[in-house]
């Protein structure tokens, strides 16, 4: 696997290394052993799996402390545009994000460390997104910011009107919230 650095130290997009023959394709979706070499240290607990059609757009989510989430996601059928906002307190690029295409054709998958909201929106017609999280869903924990906060400097690419739910739009802009999180939070 290729791990492609962005902007924000600890978020990456991973690219595996994919054998095509006649008959199709294969390629390691996860290693653990080569995770921790390129990566860092995680211990992933829960896998999920979301279908969606085009326009869905969920998030900007987290976890609230002490059950914050590191998040390794991918799109195997269809497309989404996949971001991540640095939210950590202190952090010289807090607000910022990283936004990168995870497609079913190319394969990558994206690496959000603790301390980064995360959103996506589907692109195509319709998409099933999968994330691995290292550590479990907690419902008291759950966080968010707005996914439709113009601050952020965020382009969804949705040319129609966003399909949101009830819960994701009462979500605070990044200027009314008090963020959990601070620069020493530990990435992984």
């Amino acid at each position: 696997m290729e791990v492609i650095k962005t902007a924000i130290e600890g978020v990456v997009i991973i690219e595996p290394r994919i054998f095509e023959d006649s008959r199709g394709y294969f390629f390691e979706s996860f290693s653990q052993r080569e995770f921790e070499e390129k990566v860092g240290r995680v211990n992933f607990v829960q896998d999920n799996e979301s279908k969606s059609s085009y326009g869905v757009m969920r998030g900007l989510h987290f976890q609230r402390p002490p059950f914050t989430q590191s998040k390794l996601v991918r799109c195997v059928k269809g497309a989404v545009l996949d971001v991540a906002v640095d939210i950590r307190k202190g952090s010289p690029t807090y607000g910022k994000h990283v936004a990168v295409e995870l497609t079913e054709d190319n394969h990558r998958q994206f690496f959000i460390p603790k301390g980064f909201a995360h959103g996506f929106a589907v692109l195509s017609e319709t998409a099933v997104f999968q994330y691995k999280c290292d550590e479990f869903y907690h419902p008291e924990a759950d966080g968010g910011i707005s996914i439709l906060d113009d601050s952020l400097g965020i382009d969804w690419c949705i040319k129609d009107k966003a399909i949101l739910s009830d819960k994701d739009t009462k979500h605070p802009l990044l200027k009314d919230f008090d963020s959990p999180f601070d620069i020493k939070v530990s990435l992984y």
